[in-house]
């Protein structure tokens, strides 16, 4: 063994050097290991039927953003209809109230909260407030995509559509676990977890759920891929020789 450390294929290589390179060995063999049994554990993601009935459990009327636009309609006072986009503030401007918070109402407590200010100057003012078009519309797709950021959410929308505008999925990506980021219920983000292999075999369409404006799509790595990075990472670029000479080596 000796001679083979000094003339062989560890020639001019330290001992401590030897010893780091065996190390690192076995931890690739118990990181594969875990690797394996965490798939193994891992827990049944929802079907697309239970993630459906989640999603429409945190439906919620819709609150006003920022870009918004809206119009003002008094019933018996048409002279102050007026329209306005909200700020980047979040306020709008109106006559006789001045500068009004909107960013985060609903239509119907927007209305509310108007009736409460006109009502210093008119007597039971009755007005609606009805938003136009829609200025912040967006959802976010991160993690094991080729582009991601921020995509405009334009009509119909479902997880698998967003990850096409987003360039499609990097090669490792874990598409049986991918995770939607929802604000639900006192604003307090409600994870989603679909299975979008079954979509793209066919046999479970429904996990393909249709997105909300402000949610996040996020594609984690598959464990096998988590296992070439690490290897990547901390063999490849620590060893002392290259790896390509063990496949090469023939006694």
């Amino acid at each position: 063994m000796k001679e083979f450390l000094s003339f062989g294929l560890f020639s001019g290589i330290r001992s401590g050097q030897i010893a780091k390179f065996l190390n690192l060995l076995v931890l690739v063999v118990i990181c594969l290991d875990l690797s394996a049994c965490s798939g193994s554990r891992k827990a049944p993601s929802p079907s697309g039927e239970q993630a459906l009935q989640v999603a429409s459990q945190v439906e919620q009327e819709y609150r006003i953003q920022v870009g918004d636009q809206l119009e003002i309609k008094f019933f018996y006072h048409p002279e102050l209809n007026e329209q306005a986009v909200v700020r980047p503030d979040g306020r709008i401007s109106l006559q006789l109230v001045k500068e009004v918070m909107a960013a985060g109402f609903t239509p119907a407590e927007l209305t509310q909260l108007l009736s409460t200010k006109y009502s210093d100057e008119l007597q039971k003012p009755e007005l609606v407030v009805m938003v136009r078009s829609f200025g912040s519309q967006r959802i976010y797709v991160d993690g094991e995509v080729s582009k991601p950021g921020m995509i405009p959410l334009v009509g119909y929308v479902t997880v698998s559509r967003a990850i096409s505008q987003a360039g499609g999925l990097k090669e490792g990506a874990r598409t049986t676990d991918v995770v939607v980021i929802r604000h639900g219920a006192g604003n307090r983000p409600l994870p989603l977890t679909v299975n979008l292999q079954k979509v793209y075999d066919g046999t479970d369409l429904q996990q393909d759920i249709p997105l909300k404006f402000f949610d996040i799509v996020y594609v984690p790595r598959s464990h096998i891929a988590n296992v070439n990075i690490w290897v990547d990472q901390y063999i490849r670029k620590n060893l002392p020789i290259s790896l390509a000479f063990f496949y090469n080596f023939n006694p």
